[in-house]
């Protein structure tokens, strides 16, 4: 690692990070999509696609309720991947007047818990809620169902959760492909690899220029250029850190 710092050196001026539920695995987030395909003994086409909340949206809510119920938990909070990302953000921005843009495949608020600003969630927030037809945000804390009230249209049955559902485009694409393109360093943290487009992020970052890292607990078969094994809640940290102390910020 302090061979790849070196060479680095102090010429990163724009970072992107991405994580995936590995990041949040570590907090007590079920990843919910099982090796059988099923997410907690449901398909993926009944609870997680548009068709799914068109056939039964009561299924959907409940669905989305009880992963809403466990991230609200007690228990539930942010890890030293979180928190690390959110310290080196603030001096890195501030201190090195640097580019940090933080993009999540994870539906979670544990990067805001930990201090993150604007982060990008591609995916959707669990913790929000959406008209179909305005696409009006609210804030979402209690249970959702087909009995509930939209707050712009006060209309029973418009709200969804605002969840990206396959065969729906993930959210703020061109702000991603912008940064992509500018970024001196892409760190992938706790992907899979597998779900496109993050899946190809890192190829379009390291094709405009930048390093691309991957943070990972076991191998994939990407084409990082620098890949490193291990719990994110370590690898975070110390990567992090020593990036701090290489471009001369205060440490932490």
């Amino acid at each position: 690692m302090k061979e790849l710092l070196l060479n680095l050196g102090r010429t990163i001026k724009s970072i992107v990070v991405l994580t995936g539920a590995g990041v949040s695995a570590e907090s007590g987030i079920p990843t919910f999509r099982a090796s059988d395909g099923l997410w907690e003994n449901h398909s993926i086409e009944d609870v997680a696609t548009p068709e799914g909340f068109e056939r039964n949206p009561s299924l959907v809510h409940e669905f989305y309720n009880q992963r809403r119920e466990t991230l609200l938990a007690l228990k539930t909070s942010p890890n030293q991947a979180h928190s690390a990302l959110a310290r080196f953000q603030n001096i890195f921005e501030n201190r090195h007047h640097g580019d940090f843009t933080l993009i999540t495949q994870n539906i979670d608020d544990l990067h805001e818990r930990a201090g993150s600003p604007d982060v990008i969630h591609m995916h959707g927030e669990l913790l929000q809620s959406r008209c179909s037809q305005s696409g009006l945000k609210f804030n979402q804390l209690k249970p959702l169902n087909v009995d509930s009230i939209c707050g712009c249209c006060r209309t029973l049955g418009n709200l969804r959760p605002h969840i990206v559902w396959f065969g729906e485009l993930p959210l703020e694409i061109p702000r991603i492909e912008r940064a992509l393109t500018t970024c001196d360093l892409f760190v992938a943290i706790g992907t899979s690899g597998q779900v496109y487009p993050a899946a190809g992020f890192y190829e379009q970052a390291k094709t405009c220029g930048a390093h691309t890292l991957e943070l990972n607990l076991i191998q994939t078969k990407s084409n990082f250029d620098t890949q490193l094994l291990g719990n994110a809640s370590d690898l975070v940290p110390s990567f992090f850190s020593e990036l701090a102390s290489s471009l001369e910020l205060e440490a932490f």
